[in-house]
C-alpha cells in the first residue's frame, strides 16, 4: 500500500477519505489494496481510514488488536458496541465525503462489498458515503509491465490451444470417430495443464442450440456429440499459475463442413462488425484525448446489433474487466446489465465480446484489449470469418 498514491487519488476525486472495513473477509478488495495478509484472522470488525490529508487511522477490536499492525497510522481499540460507535465517529471526524466499497443500487456489484447495516452505521456519524469504484479500479485494474507480459504470453498459448481444439474436432470427424463437447473441453483442460495454465472453470464448448446459451458448459454426464453440419462455439480463458498473472479470454466459432447456413454467416458478420465497432470506439476516444466510459463502448456494439434487427438476442454486456480474476475490478463495457459510468483507464485490460443467441445456434466473437498510456490495442488474434472444420 502506498498512502501517498491513495491520497493523491482522493484529492483528485474531491474526497475526504477512504474507509476500509471488513468482517470475516467480506471484502477481498480491501486486503489487496492495503496489502494485508489474505489469511488474516478477522472474526471481529476492523476499520482503516485513509484521509485525503494526514496520517491514516485504525480501529480494531481488543482481542484482535494486532490485525492492522502492518499498516501505518494511529491505532484505536474497542470492545463494546458503544465504544465502536464512538470510536468510529472519532475516526471520521472532520470528514464529509468518504469512499467505501459500495455502489448505489448495487449498480457495480464487483465493488459492492459493504453491507447495508455498516453503511447505516457509518452514515450515522454524519458523513456522506460514496462509491470507491473509481478508486478501486485505479489500484486494482491497471497492469504493470510484468502483468501485461503474463497476459500476452498466456494469450499466445491459449490461441494455440484454441486452434488445436478445432483441429482435434476435424481429425475425429475425418476418422469417423465419436467426439463430444466434453471431449473437446477435456482436450482444452489437458492442454492448459501441459502449458502451465490455470482456469477457474470451463471451457465453454457449445454445439448448435448450446452455442445459443451464453454460459453453457458441458460435463462428462451431459454432453452432445459433434457431427458434420454442426455449429460449434468455443470460449476459453486461462492464466499462468504464478502470482500476479493476468487472464486471457477469447471466444471463436466454427462450422463443421464447407457450407454453413447463410444465416450463420450473416449473424457472424454482424457480431464481428459489432466487435470492431467497439474496438474502434475505444481507439478513437484515446486518439482524440476523450474520456471514455464503459457504457459508451457497449453502446457502440449494441447499436450496430440493434440496427441489424438482433437487439433482443444480444443478452449480455459487451465486455468485462480482465485481471488476476477473469472478471476484474475495472470498468466493464456495459450499458445493459448495469450502466457502467467508470472511466476506461490507461493500463487496463478488458474483453470485447458481443453476441447474438438464437434457438439453433449462437455467435460470440471475443477479443481482449489493453491500453498503455495512450494507445489501445487488441492483444491476440481476431476472428474474421467462421472457422470451417472440413
Amino acid at each position: 500500500m502506498n498512502v501517498t498514491s491513495i491520497q493523491d487519488q482522493l484529492i483528485d476525486q474531491e474526497l475526504d477519505g477512504w474507509l476500509f472495513f471488513d468482517h470475516h473477509h467480506r471484502d477481498p478488495l480491501a486486503y489487496r489494496v492495503l496489502g494485508l495478509d489474505p489469511n488474516l484472522h478477522a472474526s471481529r470488525r476492523w476499520y482503516y481510514f485513509v484521509p485525503a490529508k494526514g496520517e491514516p487511522r485504525k480501529l480494531v477490536h481488543r482481542i484482535e488488536s494486532r490485525n492492522l499492525d502492518t499498516l501505518q497510522g494511529a491505532k484505536h481499540v474497542y470492545s463494546s458496541w458503544e465504544e465502536q460507535t464512538s470510536a468510529l465517529s472519532e475516526l471520521l471526524a472532520g470528514s464529509k465525503r468518504v469512499a467505501m466499497q459500495y455502489s448505489p443500487n448495487c449498480a457495480i456489484p464487483y465493488v459492492s462489498n459493504v453491507d447495508g447495516g455498516t453503511l447505516e452505521l457509518v452514515r450515522s456519524t454524519g458523513v456522506e458515503v460514496v462509491s470507491s469504484a473509481e478508486l478501486i479500479q485505479h489500484f486494482e485494474a491497471r497492469l504493470d509491465s510484468a502483468a501485461l507480459d503474463s497476459h500476452l504470453e498466456a494469450g499466445v498459448l491459449v490461441d494455440q490451444v484454441r486452434r488445436s481444439a478445432f483441429q482435434f474436432i476435424g481429425h475425429a470427424l475425418r476418422a469417423n470417430r465419436s467426439v463430444t463437447e466434453w471431449d473437446v473441453a477435456a482436450f482444452v483442460l489437458e492442454a492448459f495443464e501441459r502449458e502451465g495454465l490455470l482456469t477457474e472453470h470451463g471451457p465453454i464448448v457449445g454445439v448448435n442450440e448450446h452455442a445459443g446459451d451464453p454460459h453453457y458448459e458441458p460435463s462428462p454426464t451431459a454432453s452432445t456429440p459433434i457431427a458434420m453440419g454442426d455449429f460449434v462455439l468455443l470460449d476459453l480463458w486461462a492464466k499462468f499459475q504464478r502470482r500476479g498473472a493476468i487472464f486471457y479470454d477469447v471466444t471463436w466459432t466454427a462450422f463443421c463442413g464447407d457450407n454453413p447456413l447463410s444465416e450463420m454467416t450473416k449473424v457472424f458478420g454482424i457480431v464481428r462488425d459489432a466487435r470492431n465497432a467497439a474496438v474502434d470506439r475505444v481507439k478513437t476516444a484515446f486518439e482524440n484525448g476523450e474520456k471514455l466510459y464503459g457504457f459508451q463502448v457497449d453502446d457502440a456494439a449494441r447499436t450496430l446489433i440493434r440496427n441489424a434487427g438482433y437487439g433482443d438476442e444480444f443478452v449480455h454486456r459487451t465486455g468485462h474487466s480482465i485481471g488476476m480474476d477473469i472478471h476484474g475490478s475495472g470498468a466493464n463495457m456495459d450499458n445493459l446489465e448495469t450502466h457502467d459510468i467508470r472511466r476506461v483507464l490507461p493500463w487496463s485490460c478488458f474483453s470485447i465480446e458481443p453476441g447474438i443467441y438464437l434457438d439453433n445456434f449462437g455467435v460470440r466473437s471475443e477479443i481482449n484489449m489493453f491500453i498503455d498510456a495512450t494507445t489501445p490495442r487488441v492483444t491476440g488474434e481476431q476472428q474474421q470469418s467462421l472457422v470451417l472444420i472440413s
